[in-house]
């Protein structure tokens, strides 16, 4: 029976987005992009905005009727994409985040240290390539910028990618905060290539400033929220934690895709050499971590349980941010509290009671910067083309302290 592989499916934040060719179809049904449905695409943010439950599925779809979208525009503009190249750019956009480990950038270095999402997709597309006899050739030198033409690792990859005007849409969606809202669609018709790298159109500078401002906005509002910030904390320390105690306890229950991440420390190595670990890994996904921590929540140890209780019943811990580093002295008390309520020795306290920092900034001029292209063929880039103070202001970092301890210890 032959399968019509054009499907159309109802997107809430595009509409009706057509699958645009068999390649693609074949793709999103492999059981390792089927795995993305179950990768939540903002981790554990719905503890503060409860729609935001969509997922990695959702999002590279997203990206690959964006992707489609910006390839037909800069063809209209007079520059040559072959069929090949088109494919090879879809491909790269629909797989970019297939190697995403369960709740997306929240256990990005807990499951596995030292690998990136990103090597971990490339190692994905690979085994792939071989499946589907050489296909995804093209979409690789993309997706790792070997190919000659450089603007299409830049609609994949940059700081004005398919990836980002879909997520920025999306999760303001789904999150119900209008502030992330973004021009893509008015964005990508402004697209254009000089120079063999993409560039924004004169007229389009204004989109482009909404775009990072929004950017920024969906950063601390949503990303870096520090509710969101403190239950991510408190689920990487029970991962941690979970790690420690199965070094020394093969019975400490977990699904068997986990078991395998905790007992064992895989390095890059072993997923570039090794089949196995890579389909090891994709048989984990976020309902892995949830049917463990629940088990968890009554283990005996108290960390363990403690920690996993907070996450399953939304007992996370308090967090304060600050721009100076926390005094040592305002963290002694919290500590004395944890050694004499719960019995803990030293070297445990920290997963109670801690400090820490993160930084941010909406856009950097020194990487792959975005460029403004005016009617005389002139490039100028856009902290220096823009009149609007905010982007030279988001163009610098900013950073900020955080304590977090468990809410009890709070008067």
């Amino acid at each position: 029976m032959k399968i019509n592989k054009k499907k159309i499916f109802n997107d809430p934040v595009y509409g009706f987005i057509t699958i645009p060719h068999p390649l693609i179809f074949d793709l999103i049904e492999h059981p390792w992009f089927q795995r993305l449905r179950r990768i939540r695409q903002l981790g554990l943010t719905h503890m503060v905005y409860p729609g935001a439950l969509h997922t990695r599925f959702h999002h590279a779809l997203g990206a690959l009727h964006l992707m489609s979208q910006a390839i037909e525009t800069i063809k209209s503009k007079g520059h040559e994409i072959t069929e090949e190249e088109s494919l090879g750019a879809l491909v790269a956009i629909l797989l970019h985040d297939i190697g995403h480990s369960p709740f997306s950038h929240a256990l990005e270095h807990s499951i596995v240290k030292g690998i990136s999402h990103e090597k971990v997709s490339l190692l994905f597309m690979e085994a792939l390539n071989i499946e589907f006899n050489g296909q995804l050739t093209v979409g690789i030198q993309i997706f790792k910028n070997e190919y000659p033409k450089k603007f299409l690792h830049d609609l994949v990859s940059s700081q004005l990618d398919m990836d980002r005007l879909d997520y920025l849409n999306r999760d303001s969606f789904y999150t119900g905060v209008l502030e992330g809202k973004i021009g893509a669609q008015r964005i990508i018709k402004m697209l254009d290539v000089h120079n063999d790298h993409l560039v924004i159109e004169e007229k389009g500078l204004y989109s482009i400033e909404k775009f990072i401002v929004a950017r920024r906005l969906m950063y601390w509002q949503v990303y870096l929220h520090k509710t969101t910030l403190a239950a991510e904390q408190m689920l990487v320390n029970i991962l941690k934690r979970a790690k420690e105690l199965a070094a020394s306890d093969p019975n400490l229950f977990a699904t068997p895709a986990l078991k395998q991440f905790l007992t064992r420390d895989f390095t890059e190595k072993d997923f570039a050499e090794n089949k196995e670990v890579l389909q090891l890994f994709s048989k984990l996904d976020d309902y892995d971590i949830y049917a463990s921590l629940k088990v968890w929540t009554d283990h005996e140890d108290v960390v363990l349980s403690r920690l996993c209780r907070g996450m399953v019943n939304r007992k996370i811990y308090k967090i304060r941010l600050q721009k100076d580093t926390f005094d040592t002295d305002k963290i002694t008390p919290y500590l004395d509290k944890i050694r004499s309520h719960y019995q803990l020795p030293e070297n445990d306290l920290h997963y109670f009671a801690f400090t820490g920092k993160i930084s941010n900034s909406a856009y950097n001029p020194d990487s792959e910067p975005i460029r403004i292209l005016y009617r005389d063929g002139s490039q100028i880039e856009l902290s220096v083309a823009s009149d609007q103070l905010e982007v030279a202001v988001l163009s610098s970092p900013v950073q900020k302290n955080f304590f977090c301890c468990l809410p009890e210890l709070i008067d």
